[in-house]
């Protein structure tokens, strides 16, 4: 039998967590002190899971002291708007899931600072949200405008990287999902026609493939070409994205922060932060204004029936919010 090292690189007490500390090993304290302060065995079950779930976007090697109340922003934001099962499907957070997974990160946090291992409260100024959910952002047309225009900003070499026009085009054109997104292949876009290409898109219904046909703009698919030279597919596959999805999330924040949407500099009543979400609210919303029937909207974004009463009515308010800036403006 080998030798067990003298010391642990965990904390072996409380009192040991510092800064430096993972995440991963500061939770079986916090169990233990729940405990200690008469919690019963689902609360902690419940905060544990909160606290691994935030790990699990974050990081669970992250320091504890490098978790910043942006960090935990980000977190929230993803947990409300844009985390999915392994279909892709949205999994919802309903407002009293949203209020118990802030208190576990002020609980956890306000510990870590009671303490000392870390100096200031990151989940000190997240914010509890009361009333009905906040409606969704969508971008208005000067908005989109710009988006395109910073987008066009981005340099691979000396030349323009298309990436990021590509993906913005994309998504505010044809509302596509993130997971569906990762799925494009060369073969999904129809040029039988190049004035009228068509892009299709498979998604499972109850375990059962369905296409949708999606109008595309030629323009678009020139500038899709353009991106496949600059990122030629990996081998073995045919995947149109050659990264992450994570790296497509962060183009899409460059592009909003570079359009002046999102940063410091902005108020943070006026922050808009560009997402997969977003973009989606934003082609839905832009086509029921340019008079798309509600129908074929349906269809384009595919939803069912069912789940179409309640985002129908908020593309409707929207669209009524983004008039009434524009008029206002």
């Amino acid at each position: 039998m080998g030798q067990l090292p003298l010391f642990s690189a965990d904390p072996q007490t409380p009192e040991e967590i510092a800064a430096d500390t993972p995440l991963k090993a500061t939770l079986g304290h916090f169990a233990a002190h729940l405990k200690h302060e008469g919690k019963t065995q689902h609360t902690i079950t419940s905060f544990l899971s909160d606290l691994k779930l935030m790990g699990g976007y974050l990081g669970m090697e992250r320091p504890v002291g490098g978790l910043l109340t942006g960090d935990l922003e980000d977190f929230l934001y993803w947990l409300e708007f844009e985390r999915t099962d392994n279909d892709g499907r949205p999994i919802p957070c309903s407002r009293k899931s949203y209020a118990r997974r802030v208190t576990s990160l002020k609980v956890f946090f306000k510990w870590l600072k009671a303490l000392g291992a870390i100096k200031h409260d990151p989940a000190g100024a997240v914010r509890q949200r009361s009333g009905p959910a906040p409606l969704s952002q969508a971008l208005s047309l000067p908005q989109i405008r710009a988006c395109i225009e910073a987008a066009r900003t981005f340099k691979k070499g000396g030349t323009q990287d298309y990436r990021p026009e590509m993906l913005f085009r994309l998504l505010v054109d044809t509302g596509l999902k993130k997971s569906e997104v990762m799925r494009l292949k060369p073969i999904h876009i129809d040029r039988t026609n190049p004035h009228l290409p068509v892009l299709h898109v498979r998604q499972k219904v109850r375990n059962v493939f369905k296409e949708r046909r999606i109008d595309l703009d030629p323009d678009w698919v020139r500038l899709f070409d353009l991106y496949r030279a600059q990122y030629p597919p990996k081998p073995n596959t045919e995947i149109i994205v050659t990264c992450t999805a994570r790296n497509l999330e962060y183009i899409l924040k460059d592009i909003g922060q570079a359009a002046g949407l999102d940063g410091e500099q902005i108020p943070p009543e006026n922050r808009i932060k560009l997402s997969f979400e977003v973009l989606r609210w934003t082609c839905a919303v832009k086509d029921h204004r340019m008079g798309m029937d509600e129908q074929s909207l349906r269809e384009k974004l595919g939803l069912s029936e069912p789940s179409w009463y309640e985002t129908s009515n908020k593309i409707k308010q929207l669209a009524e919010q983004l008039a009434a800036d524009s008029a206002a403006s």
